[in-house]
């Protein structure tokens, strides 16, 4: 009698971890959904996404976020709802054997649980961890300066300004309304320049509102190490956006920086001294601390050493992208050099990065990526910007628009596209709004008061101790 052949034990799916949920882990992510789709149906496939928030934050709508002129959920994009084919955990990646193809990571049930970090296996493997902002150690940075990096920096930094004209509005003392109404900004790239833009229209738009605090009231202070500002746009371009602010009363000091805030007084290095409540900090970004906790090759700025494949050059199935990753850059004029760090590369990169890890996996050969930068744009406030695309330089209302129209193209999802379209619509055909919602950083304040529990410090008070500096 003929035996049965016995069933051949099960496999494995081959597991893909990405690490990271922002630009380069929500698109690969997405990317690795559709060119893996049949692989995903049958079981053989599975992706697998670790990152400290459920959502990916599109930075480059952050100064329209603070200014109002986009509602925060708008700027962010759940990534459980546009990742359905793969297995979103809401943790951190802490440290990572690649020789043993295993990560560490916390979940937000590590503590309750009492277990610890646990280990999680892989096959392949997309370190996209982003970057942090660099700081220096200057006196007074960690307890009074404010980030602007996330959405809830953004939409703190919106209360803090706002409660600032409240408390000029309403104090007698000269010294406190001074410091309240000085804005000292710090670092003349994107973030900085366009937060600074963004903020100080808002700012005079809501000093019409109070009865003795005056648009010209307010000092804006923007502070730049290097020779100029805004380097991405050329220097033709640069110039015009600083005789542009400067025609806006916003005081640009260039070759200067930042040598302490203690005591809440903004000290610069070419001995100017301003009191001041607000010192926001923008002066550039570094790698995520991760890096240096795996086994992976890096280079001497603690980035990923790649290849134009965007394969971590030595470590065969793991890849890298974006601020993480050190690329080279084959459209280069100059050999060695890398991809800037930037959202225009890390999104292109990621389809390349999609494609060669769904060609890895069916064994077909991999494919250099190769961009040619197009240019870029930044915007100086409502109808104010500037622009060097394809050559072209634009400023004022065209670039302004130009700034809308790709970044509306840019954002994920058409859902979050309609919504950021109709905002843009009715704060065109309705006043901004003014309000400060500070409390909501502190929704248990009024119970816990009621129940008879003694608040914490208020982090915006003088002297603070919050890591995260002055809040509404």
């Amino acid at each position: 009698m003929p035996r049965t052949p016995s069933p051949e034990p099960k496999q494995h799916p081959a597991r893909i971890l990405v690490v990271g949920g922002g630009y380069v882990g929500m698109y690969t992510a997405l990317h690795l959904q559709k060119r893996l789709k049949p692989e995903l149906r049958a079981g053989t496939v599975e992706i697998v996404v670790v990152t400290p928030d459920p959502y990916m934050t599109y930075q480059p709508f952050l100064p329209e976020a603070a200014a109002g002129s986009i509602s925060p959920r708008h700027v962010v994009v759940p990534l459980r709802r546009v990742l359905p084919d793969c297995d979103v955990i809401v943790g951190e990646v802490v440290a990572i054997d690649h020789a043993k193809r295993t990560a560490t990571y916390t979940t937000l049930a590590s503590d309750e649980e009492g277990t610890g970090p646990a280990p999680l296996t892989y096959d392949e493997l997309v370190l996209a961890p982003g970057s942090i902002s660099r700081t220096l150690p200057v006196p007074g940075l960690a307890d009074h300066g404010i980030g602007f990096k996330t959405v809830e920096e953004a939409i703190g930094l919106r209360n803090h300004v706002i409660e600032q004209l409240d408390i000029a509005s309403s104090t007698r003392d000269p010294a406190i309304r001074d410091a309240a109404l000085t804005f000292v900004f710090v670092g003349g790239g994107y973030a900085g320049v366009e937060a600074l833009g963004e903020l100080e229209d808002m700012a005079r738009y809501a000093a019409k509102y109070y009865h003795n605090v005056k648009p010209e009231d307010l000092k804006w202070i923007l502070v730049e190490a290097s020779d100029r500002i805004l380097p991405e746009v050329g220097p033709e371009m640069g110039q015009y956006t600083i005789r542009e602010l400067r025609g806006r009363n916003i005081d640009v000091r260039l070759e200067t920086r930042l040598e302490s805030c203690e005591n809440r007084i903004a000290v610069l290095s070419d001995g100017s001294r301003f009191p001041t409540r607000t010192v926001v900090w923008t002066a550039g970004v570094k790698p995520s601390p991760l890096l240096a906790a795996t086994d992976l090759p890096l280079t001497e700025r603690g980035r990923l050493k790649c290849t134009a494949a965007l394969a971590v050059d030595g470590a065969p199935h793991a890849w890298g992208a974006g601020d993480a990753a050190a690329v080279p850059d084959l459209t280069a004029e100059e050999p060695g050099t890398d991809c800037a760090p930037n959202a225009q590369h890390a999104v292109r990169q990621t389809k390349t990065l999609a494609d060669n890890i769904a060609a890895s996996l069916r064994g077909q050969p991999l494919t250099d990526y190769q961009h040619a930068y197009v240019g870029s744009v930044a915007s100086l406030g409502l109808h104010k910007g500037v622009a060097h695309v394809y050559g072209r330089k634009l400023k004022g209302y065209p670039a302004w628009f130009m700034h809308r129209v790709y970044h509306l193209s840019r954002v994920p999802t058409a859902n979050r596209k309609a919504r950021v379209l109709t905002e843009w619509i009715l704060s065109g055909l309705f006043k901004r709004e003014i309000v400060s919602l500070g409390s909501l950083e502190r929704p248990r304040a009024e119970f816990e008061l009621a129940a008879g529990r003694v608040p914490p410090e208020d982090p915006s008070a003088p002297g603070s101790k919050s890591p995260n500096g002055p809040k509404g």
